[in-house]
């Protein structure tokens, strides 16, 4: 082996190599560390969910990293962040969720705040009290991914994915729902309102219920839904009725439905439906006569009492109802008519007399009315309830017709002819009764009247001197005394019939006169045939027969 020589100069390649060799083995250390800080960056990056803004009108009882989202009471995020926007409106809390839940994360899932509440089903969120306020997301079904969503002001009343079917309920302003108030059927709890808003535009409310299953196929084409008021104090022309739904109804109302009488059942419907919210029962059964004939009557007298929703009857039948009370007072068309008569629109409806709607035809029916009107078809009002003063309209056959029929149209609808009725009818009898009286000649009756009034005061005088002549002889003292003398006679009369009783001796006496006198005449009987046959027999003879003669027998 051989070395280099002291003062020899070391070559190039040997050089590097040994400045190479100096490097500590320390530096691996900070390599490690800096893998294993890339690492942990890298696994932390991969772990970390999805971040979603929720936006809320107040961020009362959250906390910035703190505040936890659940579902299903499993954690599945939590706050970050809560700011205000920049206009101030709204404030924005950015949540970071797990890795896992981004597929919930769709358009149409739901977030809202759990906290304790107190509503018209109880108490909920009292959890909440000890461990703080949290979010809950009910996952969605959609196919679109979201990471920005509005936090609801209330738990939603079921979820997306729950079995049932959702209607759209459109109504009035008074008829207006709230959000979880219940859906009944006849009184059971069958679903909740989710949701009720004003629409400006057209000035009505819209709701929007949820039916669960199995209850769902309850609704068809025919079902009518109306408030559930708890108690239905109705009075009417028909009376008084009272209808009391469910206890939660009375509490809190709601919204019930059904399917009217003598209607048939319907198909059932598919979801978002949209179904009219009727005022009440009574106007949801009266909105399925959708088919009518409208008339005017022109009513000469007073409409008090009569009230829109009023039955119109045939014979105690009803066939209509009363659609308007006034309608159209259009006073130049009123000027133009005797009398300044009251517009009263009515509405007849052939449903109701058993017509299908599917053969219903309303002209036929027209022809019908005409021809009625002809032989004296009149329409009047009549007092359906003498308790509240409530009014009807009563189709009835005037014969003969009080007024010929002459056709006639009021701001385009057909004249119904009217004929008045009630207190109307009998002011024009006393009217008429008056008018006659007025006719008749007086003059000759008073006088007629004043003759025999002499005659009975002529009269008079005579019985007031016959009672005078009867007084007179009553207080006489021998028409006194007759009664006393009357009563001796009877007695010596009575004394008298004694003696001729059976059994006395002038009883006896008269028998035995009576008795020979009935000889005497039987004695005398052959005598009065003598003188009956021959006269003359008390001077001559009776002449003899002849002497028979003998004969022989034949």
């Amino acid at each position: 082996m051989t070395t280099d020589a002291p003062g020899q100069d070391t070559p190039p390649s040997r050089a590097r190599v040994s400045r190479h060799s100096r490097l500590s083995p320390i530096w691996i250390v900070p390599l490690v560390a800096l893998l294993i800080g890339l690492w942990l960056l890298y696994d932390d990056y991969i772990s970390r969910g999805p971040q979603v803004t929720l936006i809320m009108s107040n961020a009362e009882g959250i906390e910035a990293g703190s505040t936890l989202i659940k579902t299903r009471n499993v954690e599945v995020g939590r706050v970050e962040q809560v700011r205000l926007s920049d206009d101030l409106s709204h404030i924005r809390v950015i949540a970071r969720m797990s890795p896992d839940v981004e597929p919930m994360l769709v358009e149409d899932a739901r977030f809202w705040v759990v906290k304790p509440r107190i509503g018209r089903e109880g108490i909920s969120g009292l959890n909440t009290v000890l461990s703080g306020a949290y979010i809950q997301l009910q996952p969605g079904s959609s196919n679109e991914s979201s990471y920005r969503f509005e936090v609801l002001e209330q738990p939603p009343v079921a979820p997306a994915d729950a079995e049932g079917i959702r209607l759209n309920l459109v109504g009035q302003l008074g008829n207006s729902l709230r959000v979880g108030d219940p859906v009944t059927y006849h009184g059971f709890t069958v679903g909740r309102v989710e949701e009720a808003r004003f629409d400006p535009e057209t000035r009505r409310m819209r709701h929007r219920v949820f039916v669960e299953t199995p209850y769902d196929v309850l609704v068809t084409d025919s079902t009518r839904f109306w408030p559930a008021s708890g108690v239905d104090l109705k009075l009417d022309s028909e009376g008084v009725s009272v209808n009391v739904e469910s206890l939660e109804a009375l509490l809190g109302g709601g919204v019930t439905f059904g399917v009217p009488e003598d209607v048939p059942l319907g198909q059932p419907v598919s979801a978002d439906t949209t179904f009219t919210l009727y005022e009440d029962a009574e106007s949801a059964r009266q909105g399925t006569f959708n088919r009518y004939l409208e008339y005017v009557l022109l009513v000469d007298e007073t409409v008090r009492g009569l009230s829109r929703g009023a039955p119109v009857e045939f014979r105690g039948v009803r066939v209509g109802t009363v659609a308007a009370v006034p309608w159209e007072l259009n006073i130049d068309e009123r000027s133009r008519r005797a009398g300044f008569a009251i517009p009263v629109l009515i509405r007849i409806e052939p449903q109701r007399l058993g017509e299908n709607l599917e053969t219903l035809d309303l002209e036929s029916w027209r022809t019908r009315f005409e021809g009625w009107f002809e032989n004296g078809l009149r329409a009047s009002l009549k007092a359906g309830n003498l308790l509240t003063g409530a009014l009807y309209v009563d189709l009835n056959f005037q014969r003969p017709a009080a007024t010929d029929y002459l056709a006639d149209s009021y701001q385009n609808r057909p004249v119904f002819p009217t004929t008045p009725a009630g207190l109307a009818q009998i002011e024009q009898k006393v009217s008429s009764l008056l008018d006659k009286l007025n006719g008749l000649e007086v003059e000759p009756v008073l006088e007629g009247l004043n003759r025999n009034l002499a005659a009975s005061e002529a009269m008079l005088q005579e019985v007031r001197a016959l009672t005078s002549s009867v007084k007179a002889l009553t207080e006489d003292p021998d028409t006194q005394r007759l009664p006393g003398a009357l009563t001796s006679t009877l007695d010596d009369l009575r004394v008298t019939l004694e003696g001729l009783s059976p059994g006395s001796t002038a009883y006896d006496e008269l028998t035995a006169t009576l008795e020979r006198f009935d000889a005497l005449m039987r004695d005398l009987e052959p005598v009065a045939k003598t003188l009956s046959e021959q006269p003359n027999a008390l001077i001559f003879d009776r002449p003899r027969g002849q002497d028979p003669q003998p004969r022989a027998p034949r």
